[in-house]
């Protein structure tokens, strides 16, 4: 028998972006991930402006790594137009155990969002919220169509009914038998929480996965709902990727470059297809192209730039980001 959520009046927000970002060094030394720029924005401004435009007022970041400099940057949310509370998780031991620390502070349903992603929608949010809101669902997994049989095995993949109710999340699959990829966007109702409570550790990777309590749901026989409404999406995990990001999103608002605030340059100087942080210095008239440099960076070398995310003290060459890119 399917057992319903209780009607709420309201939803928040939680962004999750307490991780390491082991791969995505030597930008995480200095940066948590889900605060690169992204066309001279944080990451997570992107995740902050999508759950204002649900209506969604109060967020909940859960931060670790450096989680000061998040907080810093985010401040109160005022400027996004909503409230940020954040919440420390000492110990990284998965999306599962990050989600179960906010059981006391989150008394509605919510959306969740992994704080390294960056994603479009084809479709608006709210009705997957008010789905759950209205108790028509426990849970909904945003989802989208991946042809690409790689892409599902690095996040995880959803086997559903035709009318979109999930029977089975699989984490990382070594066989894929389904095109449906979830995107790390979730909404959930406060049986969610039970659900953690009774999630073990996996044996991959020694951690609570979000994919083995949402399977407790629907085992429990909670209702499991899926929507493809993603249209692309990209994880932030290593320095090509935030090249990739950038470039596409250069290409999607049809700008050929974008450049930062307080920026010196000497005559001469191209800049093409590329982003310049903010108080970027350029010191020799050079061409810099496919490129992303980071703010505050000096730029003394007299070489040409093409393909690099350079952070001052290091420059990572990812050139072949943007032959594998369909603009």
């Amino acid at each position: 028998m399917s057992r319903m959520a209780t009607n709420g009046t309201g939803m928040v927000g939680v962004i999750l972006a307490a991780g390491k970002g082991a791969r995505m060094y030597p930008f995480s030394e200095r940066s948590p991930k889900p605060i690169l720029p992204v066309l001279n924005r944080p990451l997570l401004v992107h995740q902050l402006e999508v759950m204002r435009a649900c209506g969604i007022d109060d967020v909940h970041v859960v931060v670790g790594h450096l989680g000061y400099l998040i907080a810093s940057t985010l401040g109160d949310g005022s400027r996004y137009g909503v409230r940020v509370h954040f919440v420390e998780q000492e110990t990284t031991l998965g999306l599962a155990h990050a989600v179960g620390a906010l059981e006391a502070s989150v008394q509605t349903p919510f959306l969740l969002m992994l704080g390294d992603i960056h994603f479009h929608l084809k479709a608006p949010l709210r009705p997957l919220l008010e789905d759950v809101i209205s108790g028509h669902a426990n849970a909904h997994l945003v989802s989208m169509y991946e042809p690409n049989s790689e892409m599902v095995r690095r996040n995880f993949v959803i086997q559903a009914e035709a009318d979109g109710r999930v029977r089975r999340v699989i984490e990382k699959p070594r066989y894929v038998d389904s095109q449906l990829k979830g995107c790390g966007l979730y909404v959930f109702d406060q049986h969610i929480f039970d659900a953690i409570r009774r999630t073990p550790r996996t044996a991959m990777r020694d951690e609570y996965e979000i994919t083995d309590s949402i399977q407790i749901l629907i085992d429990d026989g909670y209702i499991v709902m899926h929507k493809p409404i993603v249209e692309r999406d990209l994880n932030l995990t290593k320095a090509d990727d935030l090249l990739a990001i950038n470039l596409l999103e250069l290409a999607r608002t049809g700008l050929t470059e974008l450049v930062g605030q307080n920026v010196e340059a000497p005559t001469g100087v191209t800049i093409v297809n590329s982003v310049i942080g903010d108080g970027v210095v350029i010191r020799h008239p050079i061409r810099i192209t496919n490129s992303v440099i980071l703010p505050g960076v000096v730029v003394s070398s007299p070489t040409d730039l093409d393909g690099v995310v350079m952070d001052g003290e290091h420059s990572v060459y990812c050139r072949d980001v943007v032959g594998s890119l369909a603009l």
